[in-house]
């Protein structure tokens, strides 16, 4: 009721979306919807900044898996965002799909919105792999009820900080909005934010310092991988939001000194499959691992065994 009667140009429905983002905050804390004020608190409301036209076509190199008339798999590089938003206006994924697919035959899907040309699904800016795109209206929409109905298979690996204690385990605990960091999400139970998230994972390779590890998670939630590994004390390595470090160096490892070995989370969407929108079949696609990952792998195999 106080954002409706400060704010009368904006409509309940914009409002409780704000809200359910984490940009309300009370005294510095993320505010559910029925928060109740009290007097001398303070209010701050970040207002999404409005949608642009959408990205302008940039000639991006891309290596796709697939491509037909109506849909495209690409092997997403670790460090692009996969559409335009405040602060990253150019270099996405989606501005590299205009130059590469729209002109003569078919082009992008609309249905995501003007910023969203293609866009299905997404990975975290510094996560590589698989991602599908849709080329038309109609692929759009049944590729996005198979994510709903959570039809398709996704197999994530990771390379943790840390190892599990178990071989292999599912992890189920629900996630919502940090309390106090916005960018964050976190393992919230009875908030207004939290959602259902499932996620299995098996151990393939430990080493002193980490473990290879095979992701299929169950559900979609942001940050879920991320989220849910760090919950289980193996947080993904140079994860920044969650393991605390945004580089390993090789004395991490009680390596000699060096380049960095990874300035990056060791997170790669590896593979996936689902129905193709026109034809029905069931379709695979695969994205090896990349350069830094097997060269972090091969840094953990070499590394010394700790001193007793």
């Amino acid at each position: 009721m106080f954002l409706a009667r400060a704010l009368p140009g904006q409509s309940r429905s914009f409002l409780a979306r704000v809200i359910g983002r984490g940009t309300v905050r009370v005294d510095g804390v993320a505010a559910r919807p029925s928060f109740l004020l009290r007097a001398g608190s303070i209010v701050r409301l970040t207002v999404p900044e409005p949608p642009r036209s959408g990205p302008a076509a940039e000639e991006i190199p891309l290596t796709f898996l697939h491509v037909d008339a109506v849909l495209a798999a690409v092997d997403k590089p670790a460090g692009m965002v996969v559409h335009p938003a405040k602060g990253n206006w150019k270099g996405t994924l989606a501005g590299a799909l205009k130059w590469h697919l729209e002109g003569g035959g078919a082009g992008l899907s609309t249905a995501g919105g003007p910023t969203r040309p293609g866009i299905v699904h997404r990975l975290d800016r510094d996560t590589s792999g698989v991602i599908v795109v849709a080329r038309t209206e109609e692929a759009h929409h049944r590729l996005a009820r198979q994510f709903e109905r959570r039809t398709v298979e996704k197999t994530y690996l990771a390379i943790t900080q840390g190892q599990p204690q178990l071989d292999r385990d599912e992890i189920s605990l629900p996630i919502g909005v940090h309390p106090y960091q916005r960018e964050k999400m976190a393992v919230r139970r009875d908030h207004s934010t939290s959602r259902e998230a499932v996620t299995r994972y098996e151990v393939i390779e430990r080493f002193r310092a980490g473990a290879l590890v095979r992701v299929t998670p169950r559900t979609g939630r942001t940050h879920q991988i991320r989220v849910h590994l760090a919950a289980i004390g193996c947080p993904v390595l140079c994860d920044g939001l969650y393991s605390g470090r945004t580089v390993i160096e090789p004395g991490f490892l009680g390596l000699p000194p060096g380049p960095p070995l990874l300035a990056r989370q060791a997170l790669h969407a590896a593979r996936l499959a689902l129905d193709h929108p026109a034809t029905g079949a069931r379709m695979q696609f695969e994205a090896p691992l990349p350069a830094d990952m097997e060269g972090m792998l091969a840094a953990l195999r070499a590394a010394p065994p700790r001193s007793v």
